[in-house]
């Protein structure tokens, strides 16, 4: 009976152990998979940057006048440029953008003045800043819209002929655009834009002599077509 008692004790011993090794596993396995799960590491994850290099051509409206000449009006040379913009993503759907670029423009007389001829010639500085919203949910064609203000400076300016001392006011205007990117992988894709710009400054020049002022309504079309790089 002794020996049967002892038997007992050790089979119940072993049954306990293997009951709390048991519950234990259990428990660190039930601890495991309760555990909150560790956020993804995004190792695609882009930088907020991103530049482009476009041609640009600048369509000017030919529209404007001279004060005190019923009639009068002003044409203006439309160019082909290089521009470059830089872009910062503040969220996958804002951005700003910053256009830099300058062209030039010569300045000609149109309707009741037409034959006075060239007007004179004035490089012009536009940068612009626009505010852009861009759609995602189109895979690689990535479309936006965009809407800011742009300052206008002019510079290296003259006139031509009997025309001396032209100066075209630097100006603020606003500025529309829509366009898209279309991404060839995570890094490089194609860009299409199109920007208007409202810019009407007043200018003067002297023609033999004569003070003569009046407003410039360039108001351009900016159409633009180049290579996007996202950092």
């Amino acid at each position: 009976m002794k020996r049967d008692g002892i038997v007992r004790i050790r089979r119940a011993a072993l049954a306990a152990a293997v009951t709390l090794i048991g519950g234990g596993a259990f428990a660190a396995d039930l601890a495991e998979r309760m555990a909150p799960a560790e956020a993804p590491v995004d190792i695609a994850a882009q930088s907020p940057w991103q530049i482009r290099v476009r041609g640009l051509g600048v369509i000017t409206n030919d529209s404007g006048y001279v004060d005190a000449i019923p009639g009068s009006g002003l044409s203006y040379s439309d160019t082909v440029v290089p521009e470059l913009d830089i872009s910062y993503f503040f969220t996958d759907n804002i951005a700003a953008e910053l256009i830099l670029g300058t062209t030039y423009a010569n300045v000609n007389a149109a309707d009741s003045i037409a034959g006075l001829g060239k007007v004179g010639k004035t490089w012009l500085l536009p940068p612009t800043l626009t505010l852009q919203y861009h759609f995602t949910d189109f895979g690689a064609f990535k479309p936006y819209v965009g809407a800011g203000v742009n300052y206008t400076l002019f510079y290296n300016q003259s006139g031509s002929g009997d025309f001396t001392d032209l100066d075209v006011k630097n100006k603020v205007g606003a500025a529309l655009q829509v366009g898209f990117d279309y991404m060839i992988d995570q890094h490089w894709g194609v860009n299409f834009d199109v920007k208007k710009l409202f810019l009407e400054p007043e200018w003067k020049v002297n023609y033999q002599g004569t003070p003569l002022t009046g407003k410039a309504k360039l108001d351009p079309w900016l159409v633009g077509a180049g290579i996007t790089y996202r950092f």
